[in-house]
């Protein structure tokens, strides 16, 4: 027990334990034996699981193409702490690493217009019978990286948190946002708090270095663009 309690990830120090140092260094920080160690969560009594996978690494002379060729029966009967769930999750992971390779990358949108924006976001909100706000981040290309929706509202409106809508824009490392919402009227024109959001917004983007191109408001089958009026 007390040879356990030496070798156990509990008792490291906590920037050494490969979750907490994926969280505050980044995956990249992580070495191969680490990532291996947070799919198989566990050791043995002898062994942490960060020592077991290096001995699983070791056999295969750290190379995860031979690791891949594994078979769950295989790892079953010749790693002590590895059982049928471990084995299953190493092969499945290896796996999947495989198919990301052979898959080809999805195509981002870019934006180079508000018709593009009213293209790609028509379908998601025209003929909604309530409001909903969306935020477009993109990277220096003006690609979209992905969108997501920041609330939903009633016929009249949605409420919109400045500082929320600024933090998912940061951790997404977008280069500029767009802003997007629809009208359940069918008219087209801003309202005032449509301006002063966008007001609010394009001022929070400046002081984060994240410009704010346009907001494009959807009603039905027609749009309305701030940046093409000149508002922004």
């Amino acid at each position: 027990m007390e040879e356990y309690q030496k070798t156990s990830i509990r008792n490291w120090a906590i920037e050494d334990r490969p979750r907490e140092k994926l969280i505050q260094k980044g995956i990249a920080s992580l070495s191969n034996a680490e990532l291996l160690a947070i799919l198989i969560g566990s050791g043995s009594r002898k062994e942490s699981a960060v020592e077991l996978s290096r001995k699983i690494l070791g056999d295969v002379r750290n190379n995860l193409n031979e690791l891949g060729k594994s078979t769950i029966d295989a790892l079953q009967k010749r790693y002590h702490g590895v059982g049928q769930a471990k084995a299953i999750t190493i092969v499945a992971a290896l796996e999947l690493g495989r198919r990301r390779q052979l898959a080809s990358p999805l195509e981002k949108p870019q934006i180079r217009k508000s018709e593009d924006v009213f293209a790609l976001m028509s379908p998601a909100l025209a003929d909604l019978p309530h409001e909903e706000f969306w935020i477009l981040v993109l990277n220096q290309a003006n690609k979209v990286v992905t969108r997501f929706n920041i609330s939903k509202g009633g016929i009249a409106g949605t409420v919109i948190d400045v500082r929320l809508i600024m933090e998912k824009a940061l951790y997404q490392h977008a280069s500029s946002i767009i802003l997007c919402h629809n009208h359940p009227s069918g008219n087209r024109k801003p309202s005032q708090p449509d301006i002063s959001i966008t007001k609010k917004l394009a001022e929070a983007g400046k002081i984060l270095d994240i410009h704010v191109l346009d907001h494009v408001i959807i009603a039905e089958n027609h749009y309305f663009s701030f940046a093409d009026e000149g508002i922004l």
